[in-house]
């Protein structure tokens, strides 16, 4: 019995045989595609499914549409990956445990980067010491969620490695699932944890920065 493919299904198969043509390809942000009737005619499916493919791609960033100008590979939008990524029901349902490692190995790879561009862009270790010190002024548990949150991505931003942004939507689930460990811990040591990491890295003592990073986002496993 063959098995019919539904449109949804459909639709995921053609964007998965576009990104490869892609691929394949080499092509870069900028080229051209070939039009809707030649590549539904490529993929043997009809121009709608064709179109519901290239919606799909569109929302990342992966292709564009413009008027006059036909379908061309577009330059991701690492923004809408995050987005994406902290609405998926997946990363919410990850262990504890999982969230954790997951956090040291993002934040703890990132360091020798922030540490090397620091030494070049004072204005790192400015912008991470200013939430720190607006981290020390917060009363109310909301605040201190959110400037912890922006703390960590902005350390992950510094290294420049603008990929990994896509993947810091990981610390708002992290700041959710460990509200009440966040709830009990010393807010002051964590604030002073920051400081001796940023402190640290502009010194260019990596191992410290290390050491102290880990420390930092193991006492949520401690508590």
């Amino acid at each position: 019995m063959v098995e019919t493919v539904g449109r949804s299904k459909l639709r995921d198969v053609v964007a998965t045989r576009l990104k490869a043509f892609i691929l394949e390809g080499n092509l870069q942000s900028g080229d051209r595609l070939p039009t809707e009737t030649e590549l539904a005619t490529k993929f043997g499916v009809s121009r709608l499914s064709l179109r519901e493919a290239t919606k799909s791609l569109e929302f990342l960033g992966i292709v564009e549409a413009k008027p006059g100008r036909g379908l061309t590979v577009g330059c991701v939008n690492m923004e809408r990956v995050t987005e994406y990524l902290g609405f998926h029901p997946a990363l919410h349902q990850v262990s504890a445990t999982e969230l954790i490692d997951t956090r040291i190995l993002i934040e703890s790879g990132v360091l020798t980067h922030v540490a090397r561009r620091m030494k070049h862009d004072e204005s790192i270790y400015d912008r991470l010491h200013v939430i720190n010190a607006e981290l020390r002024q917060a009363r109310s548990l909301p605040r201190w969620v959110k400037l912890d949150i922006e703390f960590h991505r902005e350390l992950i931003r510094a290294s420049g490695l603008s990929p990994l942004m896509a993947f810091t939507e990981v610390l708002a689930v992290f700041f959710q699932r460990f509200r009440e460990s966040i709830k009990r811990a010393e807010w002051s040591q964590g604030v002073d944890s920051h400081q001796q990491i940023i402190d640290a890295l502009k010194a260019g003592r990596l191992r410290q920065a290390d050491r102290a990073l880990r420390q930092h986002i193991e006492s949520h496993r401690e508590r």
